[in-house]
């Protein structure tokens, strides 16, 4: 028996033990397997290693999608975590590059896919707390969310959890320096059924500019000279 002679369920199963290239490339040898490739069903999780991948034509976003995990896991992540105003030329024109692709790919998951479940981000730098808002308000069926070195991810982003994550079951924060004890208590307290994780976050250095740690420093001085 041909794979094309195989009726539509059994190839979206086939299609299910592939990985984004190889369905890709499988699409392309007849129509009938272009239409499978182009099933939403077929594309409820989507695994991405780097934000390069997410801008190939390799997947569909569309409302089937449920999973959605963005781990980068590269050296280059380094570059990407250190503060904007300590970067030199070369860092600044590396992140230039890719600054807003994460923040792009997920405004378009806010608009067609509605029926997200869970979102993982690891090593996304530049993912922003507007975003995350959005994402929220567009999709109010999430349960899961996990955030790893997101170093842009603030108060604000545990405040929208409590605004617009009425679905929200599980919230990991782990590892995002501008994170406070203040906000993980003030989602504590909003939303006890929330399962908590923040490792590291609210204990590690947040960002400041030199001009704020010095009218820092001076207040400091003020207080103990009284």
């Amino acid at each position: 028996m041909h794979i094309t002679q195989l009726n539509r369920e059994c190839l979206l199963h086939l299609f299910s033990f592939l990985d984004k290239n190889s369905r890709k490339s499988l699409a392309k040898t007849c129509h009938k397997l272009l239409e499978v490739f182009q099933d939403p069903l077929l594309w409820s999780l989507l695994n991405f290693h780097s934000p390069a991948e997410l801008k190939k034509d390799n997947f569909l976003l569309g409302p089937a999608l449920k999973y959605l995990s963005i781990c980068w896991y590269s050296d280059r992540v380094k570059v990407c975590n250190i503060e904007d105003w300590m970067k030199n030329n070369f860092q600044k024109d590396f992140c230039n590059r890719h600054e807003n692709t994460v923040n792009d790919f997920l405004l378009e998951v806010c608009n067609r896919s509605p029926n997200l479940r869970s979102l993982t981000l690891s090593g996304c730098g530049h993912v922003t707390d507007d975003c995350i808002l959005l994402l929220l308000k567009n999709c109010p069926n999430l349960k899961t969310l996990k955030l790893e070195n997101c170093v842009r991810i603030t108060d604000q982003t545990l405040e929208a959890v409590t605004l617009y994550g009425g679905s929200l079951q599980t919230l990991h924060v782990d590892f995002c320096r501008n994170i406070t004890q203040t906000g993980l208590e003030r989602v504590r307290e909003k939303c006890p059924s929330v399962m908590l994780r923040a490792e590291r976050s609210a204990n590690m250095i947040p960002d400041n500019k030199p001009e704020k740690k010095l009218m820092l420093e001076k207040a400091s001085r003020k207080l103990i000279q009284l």
